[in-house]
């Protein structure tokens, strides 16, 4: 009865040595398997980076051709910002850019795969795949989550596109003199839409501004108020010439082309900014002046006098001469200097006034009208001139009266009061 039982206990003992050394070689077998699987991944990862790379640069090759055969520089205004060089770095730079991108996510999404492939590494793939996809699912749906506000900023956009255009056109038909309006002068109509645009892009920033991504958050919040600060703060003056150039628009003083005089400059104004004005002198000299010096100064505007309606500006000059010359021949001798000089308007004609009584002398003015504000310093030369032609001719001389009453007085005897003193 021993015998059987010993036989039947050493079986059971091989069966299970046997069963043992089968699950080793099985275990050995599933490991040298996701070895393999393993190195196969790795070796084709190398290969697909190395075919990727060459692919690369056939691309770069292909791009080198085409930038110099086809592309031409980038140019704004005639001027060339980019050559064929440029662009040809720019693009190799792209390329370079995309083929390390898609290499680092090769091997990003390789790595984890095979550590997947063993028990002792299984977690840390687990963690680097959450590391990886749950930052890209959170993206996809933050993404998908905040479509329709997308959709809501682009309605918004275009709709304020659409509105500037059409004040645009608007302003360009006001300007041009095709569409009139009441009370509402052309050279109002650019400045006027320039500040419509500022309003429609406040009320556009103001409709887009909750729909942005995170513009609730506290930080976000606190960079717009700190920037909002630094520009109020640092652009006051800025902002009073601004408003200062509204102002002097919509007061018309003067228009561009216009000759006059801000405290003692006087020129045509050659620029109407938003901030500043400036104005060419006589002299071929460039003055700028900020808007608000302009709007606290004394403006005068030569040109004002010449518009429709307006007999012109009137140009005048000072004669001195004694009593002893007649009034009427005065009168006559300036009126015709003044006929004879050019751009002065025969009617209204020209006219003499007496400013003053002094004296030893009397104070005459010639006035004469004019409508040619451009020839203004040609039109007082050859004015100056003829007058003095005409007294020439009539045999009266200009000099001042009063220097001729000096020096009588330092020629008039002292009645021997000298002699009496040794002199």
């Amino acid at each position: 009865m021993c015998l059987p039982a010993f036989f039947k206990e050493f079986a059971v003992f091989e069966f299970l040595s046997l069963d043992n050394e089968i699950i080793s070689l099985g275990l050995r077998s599933g490991l040298l398997i996701r070895i393999g699987i393993a190195v196969g991944t790795l070796v084709a990862q190398i290969i697909v980076i190395k075919l990727l790379w060459k692919l690369f640069r056939v691309f770069s090759n292909k791009i080198a051709v085409f930038v110099q055969t086809k592309i031409k520089p980038f140019k704004i205004k005639n001027v060339q910002l980019l050559d064929k060089n440029h662009l040809r770095a720019f693009f190799d730079f792209l390329l370079w850019l995309i083929k390390w991108v898609i290499t680092i996510a090769l091997l990003v999404f390789t790595i984890p795969i095979i550590l997947s492939l063993f028990e002792p590494t299984r977690g840390l793939a687990s963690r680097l795949f959450g590391y990886i996809l749950t930052p890209l699912k959170n993206f996809f749906i933050a993404v998908l989550r905040y479509i329709p506000n997308v959709i809501s900023i682009a309605v918004i956009l275009l709709i304020s596109r659409y509105s500037l255009r059409l004040l645009k056109f608007f302003a360009q038909q006001i300007a041009t003199g095709r569409l009139k309006l009441h009370g509402f002068y052309p050279d109002w109509a650019n400045t006027t839409f320039n500040i419509l645009r500022i309003l429609v892009y406040a009320f556009t920033a103001a409709m887009v501004f909750p729909l942005l991504p995170g513009s609730d958050s506290q930080v976000f919040q606190g960079i717009s108020l700190l920037v909002g600060f630094l520009f109020s703060l640092g652009s006051s003056s800025a902002i009073g010439n601004l408003i200062a150039g509204i102002v002097i628009t919509y007061m018309r003083p003067f228009k561009v082309g216009d000759r006059i005089k801000i405290n003692d400059i006087t020129g045509f104004v050659v620029e109407k900014a938003p901030m500043t004005t400036r104005v060419r002198t006589h002299k071929n000299e460039f003055v700028t002046f900020p808007n608000l010096t302009v709007l606290n100064a004394s403006v005068t505007n030569y040109n004002s006098s010449t518009e429709p309606g307006q007999p012109g500006l009137i140009l005048h000059v000072d004669v001195t001469f004694g009593y002893d010359t007649p009034c009427e021949t005065v009168e006559k001798l300036l009126l015709t200097a003044a006929d004879k000089t050019e751009y002065v308007e025969k009617s209204p004609k020209p006219f003499m006034q007496i400013k003053s009584l002094n004296d030893f002398y009397c104070t005459y003015e010639i006035n004469a009208y004019t409508k040619n504000v451009q020839s203004m310093m040609k039109i007082y030369s050859d004015l100056y001139r003829n007058i003095q032609a005409e007294f020439d001719a009539a045999g009266l001389d200009l000099t001042a009266p009063y220097y001729y009453n000096i020096v009588k007085q330092e020629q008039k005897p002292d009645n021997g009061e000298g002699e009496k003193n040794g002199l």
